[in-house]
C-alpha cells in the first residue's frame, strides 16, 4: 500500500493511525520479538516526523530528536503493551555489525520493545527476516511524499 503526504501533519496522522492499530494488537511483533519498523529513503522525506509522531502516540512523553551521532536512543513508553521505545538512526554507520556492539540483538530480543529504524536498508543484514518497511519517498511537489507500507 502507498500512502500519499501533502504535509507533516498528513505524515503525523499515518504515525497515529499505525500506532493506534499497534496498540489495539493489529500490527503485531514476531512471536518472542520486539515489534521492528525500518524505514527508508532520502534525506528530508519524513522518516523522523513520522517515528516523532509514532512514539507520542504509543505514550513516549520525552520530546524525540533524531539520534544520528548516539546512533540508539531508547525511550520508556508509559502505557499499553510496549515497555520501551528504540529510535535507531543507521545514516553514520560503515558497517551493520556496528549495532550490533550497542546491544541492538538484545534489545530485538524483548518482545516489550518496539524498534524504530531510520536507514534501515543499510543494515539489513543483521535485521529480523520477518518485520515491517516504511518506505518514504519525494514527490512532484514541495511537500509531497509517498509512503510505502507492508502493514
Amino acid at each position: 500500500m502507498t500512502v500519499k503526504s501533502l504535509s507533516a501533519r498528513a505524515t503525523q496522522a499515518l504515525a497515529g493511525a499505525i500506532g493506534q492499530k499497534m496498540l489495539r494488537g493489529r500490527i503485531k511483533q514476531r512471536l518472542g520479538r520486539a515489534l521492528v519498523i525500518g524505514l527508508s529513503g532520502e534525506l528530508g522525506t519524513g522518516k523522523t516526523t513520522f517515528i516523532q509522531a509514532l512514539a507520542r502516540k504509543l505514550g513516549v512523553k520525552n520530546r524525540l530528536t533524531s539520534p544520528t551521532f548516539l546512533i540508539m536512543r531508547n525511550y520508556k513508553i508509559r502505557s499499553g503493551k510496549f515497555r520501551r521505545f528504540f529510535h535507531v538512526d543507521a545514516y553514520r554507520l560503515k558497517k551493520p555489525e556496528e549495532l550490533l556492539a550497542l546491544g541492538f540483538k538484545e534489545v530485538v530480543e524483548e518482545p516489550a520493545n518496539v524498534i524504530l529504524i531510520e536507514w534501515a536498508e543499510k543494515i539489513k543484514k543483521v535485521l529480523p527476516p520477518k518485520m515491517l518497511w516504511l518506505g518514504f519517498r519525494h514527490g512532484r511537489k514541495e511537500n509531497e511524499r509517498f509512503i510505502k507500507t507492508n502493514l
